[in-house]
C-alpha cells in the first residue's frame, strides 16, 4: 500500500520575545493504514492524535523548534511511544518550550525517515530557525517546508534566532533546485509549488525581509 498524505489544522498560539499571536498551523501525516509519521505536533495532542488512529505512530518530525510547532510534541510521544526528532541547532528554541524533555533523536542534513514505504530526505534550511528542516519527498512529489517557504515567500526573519540572508541561501539552494512540480506543503496556510515560488526570489530578495 502507497504511502498517502493526511492534513490535519490545529489552532493555538505562537509565543517569541514576549509577543504572543493566535495562530492556525498545518499538521502533516505521512504513511498508510499501519504506520505513519508526524510532522509538526502543533498544539492539539489530542486532534493529532485522533487523526493517526489505531496505526502505530513512528517518528514525529519537528520541522523547527517554535513552540506552535513543538507544543504537543511531548503528549503526543508519550501516549504513542513515538519518539520526537529535532535538529540539534534548534535546541536552545526547544527548551523555552520544553526546558525538561529533551528531543529523542537528533536530525541530521541528508537523512532518511522512513514513512510506509516512502522516503522523506531531510534538508537543513536554516534562516527562519537556526535548525530549520524541510522534508523531500521525491516519491511523493512534495517537500514539507515547514516555516522556510510559503505560497507567497520566505518566512518571516524578524525575530531572534533567524536571519534573512541566510533563509534565501537555503531556498535558493536546496529548496528551489527541487523539480517545479514539487508540492510544497507548508507550516501555515495553502500549498504552492516550487515551480509557483520560483520566479520570485529576486523579488524576496528586493523586499529583504
Amino acid at each position: 500500500m502507497a504511502a498517502r498524505i493526511e492534513h490535519l489544522v490545529t489552532s493555538g498560539q505562537f509565543t517569541l520575545d514576549g509577543g504572543t499571536w493566535d495562530v492556525d498551523n498545518n499538521v502533516w501525516l505521512v504513511g498508510d493504514d499501519h504506520e505513519v509519521v508526524v510532522i509538526d505536533a502543533a498544539h492539539d495532542a489530542d486532534a493529532i492524535a485522533e487523526a493517526v488512529g489505531d496505526r502505530r505512530l513512528s517518528a514525529i518530525v519537528c520541522t523547527h523548534a517554535h513552540n506552535d510547532h513543538i507544543d504537543a510534541a511531548p503528549a503526543l510521544a508519550e501516549r504513542s511511544g513515538a519518539p520526537i526528532w529535532l535538529h540539534p541547532d534548534d535546541l536552545p528554541l526547544w527548551k523555552q518550550t520544553h526546558p525538561d524533555r529533551l528531543p529523542d533523536h537528533w536530525l541530521a542534513d541528508g537523512q532518511i525517515i522512513e514513512a510506509a514505504g516512502a522516503d522523506l530526505r531531510v534538508l537543513h534550511t536554516p534562516g527562519h530557525a537556526p535548525g530549520a528542516v524541510c522534508l523531500y519527498g521525491p516519491g511523493l512529489g512534495t517537500v514539507f517546508t515547514g516555516d522556510t517557504l510559503f505560497a507567497g515567500g520566505p518566512g518571516a526573519t524578524g525575530r531572534s534566532f533567524s536571519h534573512f540572508p541566510t533563509i534565501i541561501d537555503s531556498i535558493r539552494d536546496r529548496l528551489l533546485a527541487l523539480p517545479p512540480d514539487t508540492v510544497v506543503r507548508t507550516g501555515h496556510g495553502d500549498s504552492t509549488t516550487i515551480g509557483a515560488e520560483a520566479p520570485h526570489l529576486q523579488e524576496w530578495i528586493a523586499r529583504g525581509h
